[in-house]
């Protein structure tokens, strides 16, 4: 199990590109959430096996998108953070 927080940039706020996020993230059995940033960003948090973390972002920054991603993604930053073994499900704030 692993743990990343993805901060994407672009036309991502407006969008649904949160709620789109939160749908991929469920599908992939990840836990954590999804949040708007006050400078236009969109974080991710999210955590579980490797593999899904690895579509998930796949998904979030792939140019051009073959998943139906809503806004455009210009960039995104990854951050591998610790676990936190008690999370449940997935949100959008």
């Amino acid at each position: 199990m692993e743990r990343a927080v993805i901060v994407v940039d672009g036309y991502v706020q407006g969008v649904g590109f949160r709620w789109w996020a939160t749908s991929v993230a469920r599908e992939l059995r990840l836990t954590g959430r999804a949040e708007n940033l006050s400078d236009g960003r969109v974080r991710v948090d999210a955590q579980g096996s490797t593999e899904a973390l690895g579509s998930l972002i796949r998904a979030m920054t792939e140019q051009p998108t073959r998943t139906g991603r809503p806004g455009r993604v210009t960039g995104h930053e990854i951050d591998w953070v610790e676990v936190e073994p008690a999370r449940k499900g997935f949100s959008a704030y």
